[in-house]
């Protein structure tokens, strides 16, 4: 059986970024496994700018976001299979992989980096009702369509889901000379960035319509129209409340869910709030030597942060196998855990459990809160007393929020049990 001290599952930018980082922390024997033609994932479809802005200090297109580490990876020499397909994970880290130059291969890895990135949640766990008409498209799949493919996908249309994906179809769209009539969000607030509300809505005149959602699709053998209602509170619709919008497309926006079917068939925990397993500060999973990273692990609104976390995930994981040989010596060892937990707004912490042990000199905790918050505070607790608060003029659930956390502040509470994560009314 061929073995690797690192194999990567996804070539996107976490994948590319977690493999330069392993290279540069001296680790030689790397393979990253993609399941697309060529690397870079979602940037490729991405031709919009806005990429690049904390990395590179300069605003970048998503395909040049994505060239820059592909050049350092071929730069670097790191080998990679394109239209490979991993199907399978042991829980002793033996990754079984099909492509149609190896046929059926099992590998076996030192340690796994899982970069799978995130899907679009379907049109089938939505519940509309409606024929299934020609015009129906997911948010991502127009804009693979539009940006690689060159097909126009419609001329009117109607958006359900204000993610970010979706916003930036709604002004793709019109620069094609589409019209774009409205977009619907089920929830009382975006699940987009504010930037993106303003540059891809606001710019072009396109409604958002907040608390409403879809109620019925028309038409047959290709999308006619669609009927949006207000929602209440329970999010039911309201009678009464139906507007009809003559369309021949429509695009949904309604949710991105991390891609973990491997990770779930290799025994790894799942965080039942971000879809994605749990962690520790080192970004390795409840399966020694199995780390995660970017969009797998939980959706992230900026790729910068992305290949922020990546790096750190092939950094520990390079440390993970420079140290495999002595790790034997040192499973009596008993390492200092402490549990991460959100409430009061707070949604998740990623990470979920700090190794006190292996704490670096700041560990970054990423959340999102679950509403619209103003004139709040984000307060840190260390087993119920409070140790940072930090006000905040608006809180938005389309925003991805972090803290720090410094192994000086970690090291005056040596009995450490449990951190909270909170949003303080002030």
């Amino acid at each position: 059986m061929v073995q690797h001290d690192i194999i990567i599952i996804g070539g996107g930018p976490a994948g590319l970024a977690a493999a330069l980082a392993a290279r540069e922390a001296g680790i030689q024997d790397i393979l990253i496994l993609e399941r697309d033609e060529i690397l870079g994932g979602i940037l490729n479809q991405c031709i919009h700018n806005g990429f690049g802005l904390h990395t590179f200090k300069e605003e970048l297109t998503g395909p040049e976001y994505a060239a820059r580490y592909i050049k350092r990876v071929m730069e670097e020499k790191i080998p990679y299979k394109l239209n490979t397909i991993v199907i399978n994970i042991s829980k002793d880290k033996e990754v079984t992989a099909i492509n149609r130059e190896d046929g059926l291969v099992t590998m076996k890895a030192k340690a796994v980096i899982l970069a799978m990135g995130c899907r679009e949640r379907p049109r089938g766990a939505l519940n509309i009702p409606g024929y299934r008409p020609a015009g129906i498209y997911s948010a991502g799949t127009a804009q693979r369509l539009m940006n690689i493919e060159g097909c126009q996908v419609g001329k009117e249309v109607v958006i359900l889901g204000s993610g970010d994906i979706g916003l930036i179809m709604a002004r793709r769209m019109t620069l094609e000379g589409a019209k774009v009539k409205v977009v619907a969000e089920l929830m009382p607030y975006s699940g987009g960035l504010k930037r993106n509300i303003a540059q891809c809505l606001d710019d072009y005149g396109i409604p958002l319509k907040l608390s409403h959602t879809v109620v019925n699709i028309e038409g047959k053998k290709r999308v006619t129209g669609v009927t949006i209602a207000q929602v209440d509170e329970n999010r039911k619709p309201i009678p009464g409340t139906e507007e009809y919008y003559s369309c021949d497309t429509l695009l949904l926006s309604v949710g991105l869910i991390p891609e973990n079917e491997l990770t779930k068939g290799a025994g790894i925990g799942i965080n039942p709030v971000t879809s994605g397993p749990n962690v520790d500060n080192c970004l390795e999973t409840e399966l020694e030597g199995v780390f995660a990273c970017g969009n797998v692990l939980h959706v992230h609104d900026l790729v910068d942060y992305v290949s922020e976390e990546a790096a750190l995930a092939g950094q520990n994981a390079a440390e993970y196998v420079k140290k495999e040989e002595s790790r034997g010596r040192e499973e009596d060892t008993v390492s200092h855990k402490v549990t991460l937990s959100a409430r009061d707004g707070v949604r998740y912490t990623v990470p979920q459990t700090l190794d006190l042990d292996r704490v670096k000199d700041t560990t970054i905790v990423r959340f999102r809160v679950a509403d619209v918050y103003k004139g709040r505070s984000i307060a840190v607790y260390f087993d119920g007393q409070l140790v940072e608060k930090r006000k905040k003029r608006i809180l938005a659930p389309g925003e991805m929020e972090q803290i720090l956390l410094k192994k000086e502040m970690l090291q005056k509470y040596p009995d450490l049990k449990k951190i909270e994560v909170c949003t303080e009314v002030e």
